[in-house]
């Protein structure tokens, strides 16, 4: 490998273990203390923490796949994007988007954790309903927690049948 895409290699590789390293909690608070209460903080905080997560085992994933037919196209003359998109991906793309959609349902259950600290969200409307003795509307968020999580694992098998 080139000098060049190693060190932007390597460059990524630690902005993700800086991303993975600090917990979503954490990067709420200091969302919350440069952006105020509500759901961006939120939102930006499970983001950063899940991109770090994601590309780290995309990463994974892509280093380990069946490197037959990438090489195959990259001998036969095409360029590394065509090798990626029509060798590597195909082969992994199921178990990519398991991966993907799996994380989509730990966000879905970090944000509710995050909306206790003022992150917003369905979590901050499920501790005012829990301070306000409201069982009636907290048994409503919970099913529609259960009812996303539920979707989730039905998109996923779904994606998964379909990619093969």
């Amino acid at each position: 490998m080139a000098f060049g895409p190693a060190v932007l290699r390597q460059g990524v590789r630690w902005l993700l273990i800086v991303l993975r390293s600090v917990p979503e909690l954490i990067w709420a608070l200091v969302f919350v203390r440069v952006v105020g209460l509500g759901p961006t903080a939120g939102v930006l905080a499970i983001a950063l923490t899940y991109a770090g997560m994601l590309g780290k085992v995309y990463g994974e994933i892509l280093e380990s796949g069946e490197a037959h037919a990438t090489q195959s196209l990259l001998r036969n003359g095409s360029g590394r994007l065509q090798a990626f998109f029509y060798g590597l991906l195909p082969q992994n793309a199921a178990e990519l988007t398991s991966y993907t959609v799996y994380r989509w349902e730990c966000a879905i259950r970090s944000s509710t954790v995050l909306g206790f600290v003022g992150a917003g969200g369905l979590g901050q409307l499920m501790d005012n309903s829990m301070k306000m003795f409201n069982g009636a509307e907290v048994a409503s968020m919970l099913l529609v927690f259960m009812a996303l999580v539920w979707l989730a694992d039905t998109a996923s098998a779904g994606l998964r049948k379909s990619l093969g």
